[in-house]
C-alpha cells in the first residue's frame, strides 16, 4: 500500500476541527511543545490560552519567520494549498503537486510534509477539509497585481469579477459554449471549460500557432501580459474565449484553470520533493587533512597576534561614523601581508572576540570595593578616555585588557577562544567595502555589518560537512543548492534565476560586499565566506572538515560570544576543541639558528619572552613555517634604546641561539654599541651634548642641519630650534647615534607603552528571532497554555456585569460565596482589579479564607494564589457546577 493512501485510509472520514484554535485544542502536549519548538516566537510572552495562541500563530509577521524556515517542498506544498479550492481535499494537493501523470516521490513525500505543516500551525483541518492559514494563504496566493510563487495568476471567478455580463456571455459564444441567464453559471461554465484537459486541448486545435507560442510565454509564469487598445489577430483569438482575460487597462492574464490545464495540472514545473545530496569533491586522508588545519590554525593566532601587536601602542583613530577608515585598512593589510579583505576579517574576529575595541567610549565599572564605587571611583584608563573627549582627543582602536589574559593562554586555547567568537558570530566582513541601503560604504568595525542569518548558514554549513566521511571534501556548488533547498527564500512570483554558485575546485575571492536588498545574493556569498573563514582558521584543511573542526558542533559553549576573560576558554566546547587541536601545534621553541649574512631563523614557534626579545632586536624579514629576522644597525640600536646593553645582547643571543653567533653580528653589536649615546639630546628647545668637539663641528657642517636650525652655546653643547623627538630623528638620519637624556643628564630609556582601553564587552550577535526554547521553558509554556484554556472555556451562571464584563456582586454575598466554595471544594469565577488599576477575569478554586484575603487556587495562572477581597468586584458560579463538572484542580 502507498504512503498517501495509507494517510487518506486513516483520515478519510474525519471532518476535522473548525478552526485553528479548535485544531489547537485537540493536541497532545507533546504536539504543543513541538508547535513552540519550531516557532519560538509563539512564547513571547506565553500565550494565556489556545485561542490567543492561534491567533498569534495567524499574524503575520509570525507566519512570514514559519514560512521561512520551511525546505523547499514544505514550501511548494503550501504554495499549492494557496491556489488550491478553500478547502481543499489530501487528493486534491496530491494532484497539484504530482500532476496528472502523477509522480511517486512526490506522493511517498507528500504525508510526511503535510504532518510538518500541521505541527507548525500552517494548515489545519480534516484530511477532506485541509486549509491553510489564512494570512499565509493571502501571503502565497496570486492577486490583480502579482502572480502567485507557483507562476499561476488568478482564477476565472478573479478575473471576471469586473466584466460586463455581456462581455462574459460572449466569451462563452467564442468558446463554443451556451449562454446563460446570469454571470454566475457563465463563469462557473468558463471555468469548467478550462479545467477539463480534453476540452482544452480540443479549443487550442483550431488557435494560431503564433497564439499558442503566447500561452507557451505565459504558462509558466509570470502569467500577465501587457496588449495594445488594438490588439493583434493571434492575441484577439485568446481574449475573445476567454483564454486571456484583462486585468488592468493594457494588462491580461492566463486565468489559472487554462494554465493549470497547459501544465498537466502541476502547481510547480519541477518539485523537488527529495533533498539533493551533497557531493564529494575531493577524498584526502584525515590525518593530511588534520595536519593541514592544525598548520592553518598556527597561522592564523600569528596573524591575529601580530595585529594585536601591531596596535599595543595605540591603534587607528576611530571614524566620525565608526569603523576604520579605508586608508587604515591598507596599513593594516601591509602589516598582516595579507589582502584587505583577508585583514577585515582578522580585525573583525579579533574585535569579535573582546580583544581590541574603542578606547574612548563611556564604560559602565564594575568595581569589588562597594565603596570605590560610591565615590565615584574610576581607574586611569577611564579617566584618561573621558579626558581625550573633553579635549577633542580622537578616539583611538586599542587591545583590551582580555588581551593580555588571552595571551597567557597556551596555543590550543587561544584558538578555541576565537573560534567560540566566531561561531555565534553576526557581524560580516565580507561586506565591508560593500554598500549599504543608504549607499553609504560599510567600512571595517564600523556598523551595519550585522546579518543575523550569518551563524545559521556558518553552523549548518559545518554540519553538512560533518554528515561526509572524515576526509572528504564536499562540492561548494552543491553544497549551496542542499542549503537553499533547505531554506528558499520566498518570493513573490516564481523562483527566478539563482546566483551562479562556487564550482568545484574555484577558490573564491573573500570580500567584495553583496548588494543590498538581495537576500538569495547574501545566502550564496554567506556561504561562499563561511568555507573560506573555515579554512583561513583552520577549522577545515585542504576543504575537508578536521577532527577539532567536527568537535565545535557538539557540546554548547558561549553562545553570546567570547571575550569575557577565561570563561570562553573555559567552556566544556572549548576544552574539547583545544584538547583535539593541542597535538596538531608544535611546541613552542627557546632556540633561534643565528646565520653570517646577519639573520636568524626560527624553525617554528618561539617562547613568548624569546619572540618579544628578538623582536625588539631585530626585523620579521619573512614568515612561514619558519620565521627570519634580519638584524640592521636600526634593529640593535632599537634594543639599546629600550635598555639593553651590549654585554646583554651578546649573552642573550649566544644563549638562545643553536648555532656560534656570527664574526658579522658581533662586529655589529658593538660597532652600534659604541656610537649609542655618544650624543645626549636634552629638552631645553632642545639641545645636543657631546664630549667630543669634533663631533659637534661635523655636524654643524653638515647642510642636512639646516632645518634644525642648531647654535652651539659651548663647546661641547649646541642648541636646537626642535622638539628632542626631531633633533633624534634629524641627527639619525645624518647617521648618527644619539639617545635622548634627561633633566638630571642621565639616559632616557625608550620602552614601547603598552595602550589598553578600559574594560569592553565584546559585540553581542543579532539574534535571528528568539532563541529556541529548552525542554522546561516549553513544559511551563504548555501547562500555563492549558490552565488558561480551561479557566477561558468554562461557563458561568448569569450575573450583574461591572464595566469590562466582570462578574459583580455586594462585599457581603462575595464573601458568603468563597466562603461556601472553600467548603465544598469549588470553583467559581471571580472579577479582580489588581493595584495598577488592570482588571482580569480569574477561576479560583477556594482553599482558605481569612483577615480579608482569600486563598486558592488561580486555574487561568495554573497556581495557588491569594487575593484581598476588597479588590474582588465579584463572583459568580460555574454553570456546569452541579454536574460535577468543574476543571481539574
Amino acid at each position: 500500500m502507498s504512503a498517501e493512501q495509507q494517510h487518506r485510509d486513516g483520515q478519510a472520514a474525519d471532518p476535522g476541527p473548525r478552526s485553528l484554535a479548535q485544531a489547537l485544542r485537540e493536541r497532545d502536549d507533546a504536539s504543543l511543545a513541538a508547535l513552540l519548538r519550531s516557532r519560538p516566537d509563539l512564547l513571547h510572552p506565553v500565550p494565556t490560552d489556545v485561542t490567543q495562541l492561534a491567533t498569534r500563530a495567524g499574524t503575520r509577521a509570525s507566519v512570514l519567520r514559519a514560512l521561512e524556515h520551511l525546505d523547499r517542498f514544505a514550501l511548494q506544498a503550501a504554495e499549492a494549498l494557496a491556489v488550491a479550492p478553500d478547502p481543499a481535499s489530501y487528493q486534491e494537493l496530491l494532484d497539484l503537486l504530482a500532476g496528472d501523470d502523477g509522480d511517486e516521490e512526490v506522493a511517498g513525500a507528500l504525508p510526511a510534509t503535510v504532518a510538518l505543516l500541521r505541527e507548525r500551525a500552517l494548515v489545519w483541518g480534516g484530511e477532506d477539509r485541509l486549509r491553510l492559514v489564512r494570512t499565509a494563504r493571502e501571503l502565497l496566493a496570486p492577486s490583480a497585481s502579482h502572480s502567485s510563487p507557483t507562476g499561476l495568476g488568478p482564477s476565472v471567478a478573479e478575473a471576471t469579477s469586473g466584466m460586463s455580463p455581456g462581455r462574459i456571455q460572449a466569451i462563452l459564444g467564442a468558446a463554443g459554449l451556451p449562454g446563460t441567464h446570469d454571470a454566475v453559471s457563465a463563469v462557473a461554465a468558463l471555468s469548467g471549460l478550462f479545467a477539463d484537459r480534453a476540452r482544452v486541448a480540443e479549443l487550442l486545435e483550431g488557435a494560431p500557432e503564433a497564439s499558442r507560442e503566447v500561452l507557451g510565454r505565459l504558462v509558466w509564469g509570470p502569467p500577465y501580459g501587457q496588449v495594445t487598445a488594438e490588439p493583434a489577430a493571434h492575441l484577439r483569438w485568446l481574449l475573445d474565449r476567454g483564454l486571456l482575460l484583462p486585468t488592468t487597462p493594457g494588462t491580461v492574464v492566463l486565468p489559472r484553470e487554462a494554465a493549470l490545464s497547459l501544465r498537466g495540472g502541476r502547481a510547480h514545473r519541477v518539485p523537488e520533493p527529495t533533498r539533493p545530496q551533497v557531493a564529494v569533491a575531493a577524498e584526502r586522508k584525515p590525518q593530511v587533512v588534520d595536519a593541514a588545519a592544525g598548520g592553518q590554525a598556527l597561522a592564523a593566532l600569528d596573524t591575529v597576534e601580530e595585529l594585536l601587536r601591531s596596535w599595543d601602542e595605540g591603534g587607528p583613530a576611530v571614524l566620525r561614523a565608526g569603523g576604520l577608515s579605508i586608508r587604515d585598512l591598507k596599513r593594516t593589510a601591509t602589516v598582516l601581508e595579507v589582502p584587505e579583505p583577508v585583514a577585515a576579517f582578522w580585525v573583525e574576529l579579533a574585535y569579535a572576540a573582546g580583544l581590541i575595541a574603542s578606547d574612548g567610549g563611556y564604560v559602565e565599572e564594575h568595581h569589588d570595593r562597594p565603596e570605590d564605587d560610591a565615590e565615584g571611583y574610576e581607574d586611569e584608563e577611564t579617566r584618561d578616555a573621558r579626558t581625550r573627549r573633553r579635549s577633542g582627543e580622537a578616539e583611538h582602536y586599542a587591545p583590551t585588557p582580555e588581551y593580555d589574559a588571552w595571551r597567557d593562554l597556551p596555543p590550543a586555547d587561544r584558538w578555541a577562544w576565537l573560534l567560540e567568537a566566531w561561531l555565534p558570530g553576526t557581524r560580516t566582513p565580507g561586506l565591508i567595502g560593500g554598500r549599504d541601503g543608504r549607499d553609504r560604504t560599510l567600512s571595517a568595525l564600523g556598523p551595519g555589518l550585522d546579518r543575523s542569518p550569518a551563524p545559521e548558514v556558518r553552523r549548518r554549513v559545518l554540519e553538512l560537512m560533518a554528515e561526509l566521511e572524515p576526509g572528504q571534501a564536499p562540492d561548494p556548488a552543491a553544497l549551496l543548492e542542499r542549503l537553499r533547498w533547505e531554506r528558499p527564500l520566498r518570493s513573490a512570483g516564481p523562483r527566478r534565476e539563482q546566483p551562479e554558485p562556487p564550482r568545484a575546485g574555484v577558490r573564491p575571492a573573500y570580500g567584495g560586499g553583496v548588494a543590498p536588498n538581495d537576500p538569495e545574493a547574501l545566502r550564496t556569498k554567506l556561504t561562499e565566506w563561511a568555507l573560506l573563514e573555515a579554512e583561513m582558521l583552520g577549522v577545515t584543511g585542504r576543504g575537508a572538515l578536521a577532527t577539532h573542526g567536527r568537535a565545535l558542533l557538539g557540546a554548547e559553549g558561549r553562545s553570546e560570544g567570547a571575550g569575557a576573560g577565561a570563561a570562553a576558554a573555559g567552556s566544556a566546547r572549548a576544552a574539547v576543541v583545544a584538547a583535539l587541536l593541542a597535538p596538531l601545534l608544535p611546541e613552542p621553541l627557546d632556540h633561534v639558528l643565528l646565520q653570517a649574512d646577519l639573520t636568524a631563523v626560527a624553525p617554528g614557534p618561539l617562547v613568548r619572552p624569546l619572540a618579544e626579545a628578538l623582536g625588539v632586536l631585530a626585523d620579521v624579514e619573512s614568515k612561514g613555517g619558519a620565521t627570519v629576522y634580519r638584524f640592521t644597525p636600526g634593529s640593535v640600536r632599537r634594543a639599546l634604546d629600550a635598555g639593553r646593553t651590549a654585554t646583554e645582547l651578546h649573552a642573550f643571543l649566544d644563549r638562545h641561539s643553536r648555532t656560534p653567533v656570527p664574526q658579522p653580528l658581533t662586529y655589529l653589536i658593538d660597532d652600534v654599541a659604541r656610537r649609542h649615546g655618544l650624543l645626549r639630546v636634552g629638552a631645553a628647545s632642545s639641545y645636543v651634548r657631546c664630549d667630543d668637539e669634533s663631533v659637534l663641528d661635523e655636524i654643524l657642517a653638515d647642510r642636512r642641519a639646516t632645518a634644525l636650525r642648531l647654535r652651539r652655546l659651548a663647546p661641547t653643547v649646541v642648541a636646537a630650534q626642535a622638539d628632542p623627538r626631531a633633533l633624534i630623528e634629524g641627527l639619525r638620519a645624518m647617521g648618527f647615534a644619539p639617545a635622548a637624556e634627561s633633566a638630571e643628564g642621565d639616559v632616557m630609556i625608550a620602552r614601547p607603552h603598552a595602550h589598553r582601553t578600559p574594560p569592553r564587552t565584546p559585540p553581542a550577535p543579532v539574534p535571528d528571532g528568539p532563541p529556541a526554547p529548552d525542554t522546561t521553558l516549553l513544559t511551563a509554556a504548555v501547562r500555563a497554555v492549558r490552565a488558561g484554556d480551561r479557566a477561558a472555556t468554562a461557563p458561568r451562571k448569569d450575573t450583574p456585569e461591572a464595566p469590562g464584563g466582570l462578574p459583580r456582586t455586594s462585599p457581603a454575598d462575595t464573601l458568603a460565596t468563597v466562603q461556601a466554595a472553600a467548603m465544598t471544594g469549588a470553583s467559581v469565577w471571580i472579577g479582580h482589579v489588581n493595584a495598577e488599576g488592570a482588571a482580569s477575569q480569574r477561576l479560583l478554586a477556594p482553599l482558605r479564607v481569612e483577615g480579608g484575603y482569600v486563598t486558592g487556587y488561580d486555574h487561568t495562572a495554573d497556581e495557588v494564589r491569594t487575593y484581598a477581597l476588597h479588590r474582588i468586584t465579584g463572583v459568580a458560579e460555574l454553570a456546569d457546577e452541579a454536574d460535577g463538572a468543574e476543571p481539574a484542580r
